[in-house]
């Protein structure tokens, strides 16, 4: 199993409007891919210097291979959905390995 791990800091200016389209748009159209099986949404509990509000959202997936499919075939289609958020949000991504889960 493998993690597609996405850390996002926003701008609070647009926050709201942001958390509401990641609930109710971003995050269904990532599962409706069919290559993730679930999507877990957390609140960064830090203080940025540069402020903001961060989140990280953890897409699981069963392979590698599966998560470079959503690349191929997905990723450009879904992150040019943020759009209206554009310049106001940093985001990167990371790809974490399940080794063990108790």
């Amino acid at each position: 199993m493998y993690i597609y791990n996405v850390t996002i800091n926003i701008e609070e200016t647009i926050h709201d409007k942001w958390l509401q389209w990641m609930k109710a748009e971003h995050i269904p159209a990532m599962l409706s891919t069919g290559k993730f099986s679930k999507a877990l949404m957390t609140r960064v509990i830090v203080e940025e210097e540069m402020g903001g509000i961060t989140y990280s959202i953890q897409y699981t997936t069963d392979s590698r291979e599966t998560l470079k499919k959503y690349y191929a075939e997905n990723a450009a289609e879904l992150r040019a959905q943020s759009k209206p958020f554009e310049g106001k949000f940093v985001a990167f991504r990371t790809e974490l390995e399940i080794v063990s889960e108790h």
